[in-house]
């Protein structure tokens, strides 16, 4: 266990939380002191979780919020389970957007989630995470098991939910399947006997139902701890992969360090809080001096660019991406490496970007194109029709950050 004192601990761990409320947070504090205090006493380390629905194939930098504090747990001397919710996902939860997620087949998820674990390594200690699948318990559960405990909540309560408040009052549908997403979010923290779960700041409501049927079922209730979200590339939507606002972790240094350079200034407090390694106070003193001018907005975030790719890929492959940076974007050359494709006859263009696998579909190539986001030696493709004839050497590139050599063979 830890050597630090109580208080030392609760402040690392309650950095960044928020509830909406401070009564809510004075309470959450209070009880995760208590497990603390009790921790130590006792030896046995706290019981702590998050749950990860795999929606999309990719982590991204959104879903480490919670995972960076996670890590903290571990380092702290806790017990941390990392949870695939391969049966939540079934159901398409609500969100904080103006309707349901739309519902994914149990054999999308399964593909989604074989890599999940993996990418979480990149920031949790596979030594110290017990991985889990709700799926093993949610599915077996009976029509009245879901009765039962159905029966611990009412609509008043569910309504009174600011995302199903909103949609109420406009007249919106509330889709019924959409309430038993808190109903299975409550069950795995009683499955997983728990003292801790983590989240984003709207599920509350599930956390707090996790709680309520913890004690109900004669466990302690979990002590919950939300999270803001994590803005987008856009600097305005919340970071998503269907809205293709993201960085994922398993993206090239390069990717992510392009990504991160594009954000507006205006998120980048969201993005140091959130997404680095960084103390409070280094945050607060680095973006002191840019609104005092003593830091141009570009150079802190390099920085912020800089420490994303070096957390995830160590800091030779972040100054590696910010050199690449500078020598594509700003001095407008060429990157020094690229990948190498031989054509000995005319080609489309759209089969090129898919083969070289630029776009997971032929379909997503000519929207590129369609999107003037292709240039061959520098000039815009305009016509998905366009042929690349080989002839010497040329340079095919798609988007900000994507380059391939073609040669004639």
């Amino acid at each position: 266990m830890s050597e630090m004192t109580i208080d030392e601990q609760l402040a690392i761990l309650m950095s960044g939380a928020e509830f909406g409320d401070e009564r809510t947070k004075e309470n959450m504090r209070s009880a995760l002191r208590e497990r603390l205090i009790e921790s130590q006493n006792t030896g046995a380390p706290l019981r702590v979780y998050c749950g990860y629905d795999p929606t999309a194939p990719d982590i991204h930098l959104g879903h480490t919020v919670t995972m960076r504090k996670l890590r903290q747990f571990q380092e702290l001397g806790h017990h941390v389970i990392f949870l695939v919710g391969t049966f939540t996902a079934l159901i398409g939860g609500p969100s904080d957007k103006d309707g349901a997620r739309p519902r994914r087949t149990p054999e999308e998820l399964a593909a989604n989630a074989e890599t999940y674990a993996q990418q979480a390594f990149r920031i949790l200690d596979p030594e110290l995470t017990e991985v889990r699948y709700n799926a093993d318990w949610l599915s077996r559960l009976t029509f009245e098991d879901v009765i039962g405990l159905a029966a611990h909540f009412t609509v008043q309560q569910f309504l009174a939910r600011d995302n199903f408040a909103k949609r109420h009052a406009n007249g919106d549908a509330i889709w019924l399947h959409e309430f038993f997403y808190a109903l299975m979010q409550a069950y795995d923290a009683l499955e997983l006997k728990t003292d801790v779960q983590l989240g984003a700041t709207e599920q509350l409501f599930n956390l707090l139902a996790g709680r309520k049927l913890q004690e109900a079922r004669g466990q302690k209730p979990q002590v919950c701890l939300t999270f803001p979200i994590l803005v987008g590339t856009d600097g305005v939507l919340r970071m998503s992969k269907s809205t293709g606002n993201y960085v994922g972790v398993d993206e090239p240094p390069e990717e992510k360090y392009g990504k991160t350079m594009s954000l507006p200034d205006a998120a980048m407090r969201n993005w140091f809080e959130l997404a680095t390694r960084w103390t409070p106070d280094q945050t607060e003193e680095l973006l002191a001096d840019v609104e005092q001018g003593v830091l141009h907005p570009m150079e802190a975030k390099k920085r912020l660019a800089w420490e994303i790719v070096s957390a995830f890929d160590g800091d030779q492959a972040a100054d590696q991406a910010a050199a690449h940076f500078e020598r594509v974007h700003q001095e407008r050359q060429l990157p020094d490496s690229m990948e190498t494709r031989v054509l000995s006859g005319p080609v489309n263009v759209v089969d090129v970007i898919h083969s070289a696998g630029f776009s997971r579909s032929k379909s997503e190539a000519r929207r590129l194109v369609q999107q003037k986001a292709v240039k061959l030696d520098g000039e815009t493709v305009t016509s998905i029709d366009v042929e690349i004839v080989p002839r010497g050497e040329q340079v095919l590139q798609v988007g900000k950050r994507r380059f391939l050599r073609i040669v004639e063979g």
